[in-house]
């Protein structure tokens, strides 16, 4: 494969990248969460208004955020329907979605739809309640310790990567700590394979255990150190002709123990840009 422009379109091959071998030196730490402090400290809550829904489903989004710093709230008010979510930042409403949305998006529903492909990529929808949660830094547990909070990331995950499938152009990077995940997940790599068949140039990263074959149309970046096993990210950037109209997207996440992830997402180029040269540079 030749060289790619960071920012541009796709190849038509796939390329074999390892920049760290289990011999060379690793460094101590992931070098990803030095973008933690980008995460803004907004004041922000879910608030469910005129619920007539059951309890338990206000129960299920009580505990998903229960150890979040985002209160979640029930209110009254003859402005809006019932059933209605709204996200409130510095006391100033932002977003709203009928609280049906968030049940058909991550309170009903858990991460196998996403990795056997039972719900593609283009049938995921974000509620804007929960894409607007940009920019907060998130400490999410996986099974068993939750069984919700975990798929926050995924949903974000599958919102940016349909970005670039929308799109049909830029550049797609995203880890998956292992790359045998891309084999042992259905839905993962349909995912993939459907925003490769653009002209999106796709790169993904991970540890070494698995060998696509060369129809599998990415560039692949093998490697051992802390950044490739601890860390989850998914970056979309578009060419910089189209950087005017089209937009940016990143999320971000370590696993801090076993399970425990410490992440937050954005839509701010400045930082999508700062992640990508970061991740070109290192990985």
């Amino acid at each position: 494969m030749s060289a790619t422009d960071p920012d541009g379109g796709r190849d038509a091959e796939s390329q074999w990248i390892e920049k760290s071998g289990p011999n060379r030196r690793c460094e101590d730490t992931v070098s990803l969460e030095r973008f933690f402090d980008r995460a803004a400290g907004r004041s922000r809550s879910l608030v469910v208004v005129n619920r007539t829904a059951p309890e338990p489903l206000q129960r299920l989004l009580d505990r998903l955020f229960a150890e979040q710093s985002i209160t979640v709230e029930e209110r009254v008010s003859d402005q809006y329907d019932e059933d209605t979510v709204l996200l409130v930042e510095d006391e100033e409403v932002v977003a709203t979605s009928p609280l049906e949305a968030l049940e058909n998006a991550i309170l009903l529903v858990n991460s196998d739809l996403f990795r056997t492909g039972a719900r593609g990529l283009q049938e995921t929808t974000v509620p804007a309640v929960m894409e607007g949660l940009t920019d907060h830094l998130f400490t999410l547990r996986g099974y068993p310790e939750s069984n919700k909070e975990k798929l926050l990331l995924i949903l974000v995950s599958r919102r940016i990567e349909q970005l670039a499938y929308s799109y049909g152009v830029g550049t797609l990077r995203s880890s998956f700590q292992r790359l045998s995940r891309l084999e042992k997940e259905q839905g993962t790599r349909e995912a993939y394979d459907t925003v490769a068949g653009t002209d999106v140039d796709v790169h993904i990263y991970g540890q070494p255990d698995w060998v696509p074959s060369p129809e599998f149309g990415v560039t692949i970046h093998g490697g051992y150190k802390e950044d490739f096993r601890r860390s989850w990210f998914v970056l979309y950037n578009p060419p910089a002709v189209k950087r005017d109209r089209y937009d940016s997207a990143v999320l971000v996440a370590v696993e801090q123990d076993p399970g425990v992830w410490r992440a937050f997402w954005t839509y701010r180029r400045e930082v999508v840009e700062d992640v990508g040269a970061y991740i070109r540079r290192t990985l």
